[in-house]
């Protein structure tokens, strides 16, 4: 085990200008005495994929209302390694969302079984393009994953893409083959889809894209017709989630298709988001009870508007993401990358926040603090870190540590007090003291 000596500090603080800024570092001593942080990098639990963020069409079409230098910035905010957050693990949809300008689909025509009318072209106009140049920045391929919110209207019961409704029964084995096309159609565009979620919040009858499937629907499409289909054209390796849906649901909805050797043989785990109730204990129930399965948090953002300059988002994130950590997740994916001033565009008026709002009148960036906070988490905790063995002894300090694949350890501390606190952070061989302030967030990185 590296012998840790020193550790650097980064903090961001609602009072201070400090944002993700280096302080002081900290010198570990051998005196002997009580941590209220006390970390063991030789006790080591899940491997990170990563962090990052999601691209719709919404994000893609306010980037492109920007000028080229500000475009340039929020993608290297998001993706450069060494400037920004260095994102790697990433969310996008199939067919449109509620964050898309409209209702639209890559074959529209009824009763194209065949999909001899499938076509990316409308995703070629932005979104594609943001991709690309995520990737370009980034310096290596993405892990994407795709969501579907609804198959074509022709291919439900409603025939609607909007308001739930059913995937058609006769229209499975067209749907998974489309999931197929999907990911050759941006292979070919230099897009590797890393995985797919069946379906966006399966339980939600929305006013937007949605569609209704039971845990047992789930789990016949993905033995039945979705993992074959993959399978057949040699896409295998394309990682299959299911639920996609929120934490409070999640035991009993993975369930039938955790147990079912048939279905689960193509699974390579359960997604979820944070809406409705926060219910962390239910996703450590999962792990616990089937400890082969990956657990990914694959959406979360602030409802309700921009909420622009709200300090709470940040902690909201923090909170979540530390939580979500120290219960097996192996990755943390936001929503939208970017939305414009109003929490959008989004074609029901669904407004929300993102990390990076931008008025494209006037071109600037507006930084918030769900930006800051997560970037404690993804510009320090790298693709293969292992989450090791953090413990607190007080209420008022959250944190969770990790060690990367270069031997640096991170540890992340939460402080959503309003007031300073001081604490020891401990390691086995040595430790030091430290302090952080009312509303803020500090990571540490030993070497």
């Amino acid at each position: 085990m590296t012998n840790y000596t020193q550790a650097r500090h980064f903090l961001t603080a609602r009072d201070a200008p400090d944002r993700l800024s280096p302080q002081p570092t900290l010198v570990f001593h051998e005196k002997r005495e009580v941590g209220d942080i006390f970390v063991d990098p030789t006790k080591r639990f899940q491997t990170i994929e990563g962090f990052g963020g999601a691209f719709t069409e919404a994000a893609a079409v306010t980037l492109q209302k920007l000028g080229p230098v500000n475009r340039e910035r929020v993608l290297r905010a998001c993706f450069d390694r060494h400037e920004g957050h260095g994102y790697s693990l990433c969310r996008t949809h199939i067919n449109s969302c509620d964050f898309a300008l409209g209702n639209y689909a890559y074959d529209e025509t009824p009763g194209d079984f065949e999909l001899k009318h499938f076509s990316i072209e409308r995703d070629q106009r932005a979104l594609l393009p943001m991709i690309q140049d995520a990737q370009r920045i980034a310096g290596a391929p993405l892990k994407l994953f795709a969501s579907p919110w609804s198959p074509p209207a022709w291919m439900k019961t409603t025939g609607q893409m909007n308001h739930g409704g059913k995937l058609k029964p006769d229209c499975r084995d067209a749907w998974a083959r489309y999931f197929v096309r999907y990911v050759q159609e941006y292979a070919k565009a230099g897009v590797a889809i890393w995985g797919v979620t069946v379906q966006n919040e399966p339980e939600a009858k929305q006013i937007w894209d949605s569609c209704i499937y039971t845990p047992e629907e789930e789990r016949d499409f993905v033995r039945d017709h979705l993992g074959p289909a993959l399978e057949r054209a040699g896409l295998g390796n394309v990682k299959i989630i299911i639920w996609d849906h929120n934490r409070d649901r999640i035991v009993e909805r993975v369930q039938p298709a955790f147990d079912d050797p048939a279905a689960s043989r193509y699974i390579w785990g359960a997604g979820f988001h944070w809406y409705v109730a926060d219910k962390f204990e239910n996703i450590q129930l999962v792990h616990d009870t089937w400890p082969d399965r990956k657990l990914l948090f694959t959406e979360g953002c602030q409802e309700g508007g921009p909420h622009t300059g709200e300090w709470a988002l940040g902690e909201r994130y923090a909170r979540s993401i530390i939580r979500d950590l120290n219960h097996w997740t192996v990755g943390w994916v936001d929503w939208n990358l970017v939305l414009d001033t109003s929490g959008g565009p989004n074609h029901v008026g669904n407004f929300c926040s993102a990390p990076i709002l931008a008025d494209t009148e006037k071109d600037e960036l507006l930084f918030q603090s769900s930006y800051y906070y997560l970037g404690h988490f993804s510009r320090f905790i790298r693709p293969g870190a292992r989450r090791i063995l953090c413990a607190t002894t007080r209420d008022d300090l959250e944190a969770t540590a990790f060690v990367n694949p270069d031997d640096t350890v991170a540890v992340v501390v939460l402080n959503r007090t309003d007031k300073e606190q001081q604490f020891s952070l401990r390691l086995p061989a040595g430790g030091a003291a430290s302090a952080i302030p009312a509303r803020s967030i500090s990571t540490f990185v030993l070497t």
